[in-house]
């Protein structure tokens, strides 16, 4: 949301484009889920009441109300709203056209 406010702020200032924006964004989504996937170990359980399920595209959608994460080591954390988007992972869909 952070990133979103000030991109959003720049582009009203006239400092950069909406497509840099964009670009910036999608940037953004594709290190963090690299760094996820190589950098992060630890298994969370995730609990919480599914509010809205959707399929688009190829693409889920879940918006989950009040969920608590469960880590490894019993640390809990939580929220009042949870928005997850899953998608399929483009490497594994090379893969398997190989």
């Amino acid at each position: 949301m952070a990133l979103t406010d000030s991109l959003d702020e720049l582009i009203t200032s006239g400092a950069i484009t909406p497509q840099l924006a964009m670009k910036v964004l999608q940037q953004f989504d594709k290190s963090l889920a690299d760094t996820l996937v190589k950098q992060v170990k630890t298994k969370t359980t995730l609990k919480g009441h599914l509010k809205t399920y959707r399929l688009c595209d190829d693409v889920w959608t879940f918006i989950v109300k009040n969920p608590t994460f469960k880590m490894e080591s019993n640390e809990a954390v939580t929220a009042s709203k949870i928005k997850i988007v899953a998608c399929k992972n483009a490497d594994a869909i090379e893969a398997g056209k190989k």
